[in-house]
């Protein structure tokens, strides 16, 4: 058995993991987790939630999206994807920040609820507007989370970005598209979408298509 497998399936949030798997470039055996399999005694031992992704790094298990990008590029620090001493405060911030009130405001907006002004104080967020805001300012004046240096908080934080904004679900301002540009030219990113296209085609699962973008 490999040191490190990968639970997934290719129509998931696991294509967030597959990237950052494939800018480490360690060895990892897959194991494709079935929709209809992810309540099973089998997979709840590794996820209790029953959601993909999730890895077994040397009998240890990592779930959540940011907290297994934070770990591998801990655990395997020859790839670069850490944040230099003088990243820390930003790689940390932005990768916490997009994890936690960035998500919960996008989670919130799409599901057709905002607080109002008089109750925005008890969110971390605020509004949805002002948590937009604040990533588009900051991608307005550089070109990765920690300045001019791509690390694993980008992984994260660019598919909250693209994902969203591909199915019409966040408003496509220009530092976002910019971003997204630089971010799927990376080889990585390349492999890894199309290792997650070609397994679906294998399942017979059809991507759904995207949405007309929302305008900025």
């Amino acid at each position: 058995m490999a040191d490190l497998i990968f639970y997934t399936n290719p129509q998931s949030r696991g294509r967030i993991v597959r990237w950052m798997l494939e800018e480490v470039g360690a060895p990892y055996e897959t194991e494709i987790v079935a929709y209809d399999r992810m309540k099973s005694a089998d997979y709840l031992a590794v996820h209790p939630l029953g959601k993909v992704p999730a890895i077994k790094h040397r009998d240890h298990v990592v779930t959540e999206c940011a907290a297994i990008c934070a770990y591998l590029a801990d655990v395997f620090p020859q790839a670069g994807l850490g944040p230099r001493e003088d990243e820390k405060a930003d790689y940390y911030r932005w990768f916490f920040y997009a994890a936690g009130p960035w998500e919960q405001a996008g989670t919130n907006h799409v599901m057709g609820w905002d607080p109002p002004e008089d109750k925005q104080r008890m969110f971390g967020y605020g509004s949805y507007e002002r948590a937009i805001a604040v990533v588009d300012e900051l991608l307005s004046l550089r070109d990765y989370v920690c300045g001019d240096r791509f690390t694993a908080a980008d992984v994260y934080v660019g598919s909250q970005i693209m994902f969203p904004m591909q199915f019409g679900m966040l408003p496509e301002r220009d530092s976002f598209l910019r971003y997204r540009d630089r971010l799927t030219a990376r080889e990585a990113y390349k492999r890894a979408n199309q290792l997650d296209n070609d397994k679906a085609a294998e399942m017979g699962l059809t991507p759904p298509q995207p949405a007309q973008p929302q305008p900025a």
